[in-house]
């Protein structure tokens, strides 16, 4: 796996997620979260990967996101779990949007 991008779409004072590009290829998505001097990682990837292409990533993350929240010296853990899937549905609160806005009229 050639090194990925990280495009951050959601930010909170302890959580953060990102999507995860390779080209122009969806390879995963990367949940952060923050708690004192442990970080929790999930990491979804869309593909089969190898055992070294993961290796890769972590170390590719812990390098552009978790060191420039806590470097290595100020953390005592960085646990990371790694899951193997795809994207099977999506949903919102907002409901039907053509609905509640009837699209099909004209202004």
């Amino acid at each position: 796996m050639d090194p990925v991008k990280f495009v951050r779409v959601v930010r909170t004072s302890s959580s953060e997620v990102y999507i995860l590009w390779e080209d122009e290829e969806r390879v995963g998505q990367l949940d952060v979260h923050f708690a004192h001097d442990v970080i929790h990682a999930t990491i979804i990837l869309e593909r089969e990967t190898s055992e070294d292409d993961r290796r890769d990533l972590v170390n590719q993350i812990d390098q552009e996101i978790i060191n420039s929240y806590l470097p290595s010296f100020d953390r005592e853990d960085f646990l990371v779990s790694v899951f193997q899937g795809e994207e099977v549905d999506a949903f919102n609160d907002a409901g039907d949007l053509e609905d509640e806005f009837d699209l099909d009229d004209e202004y």
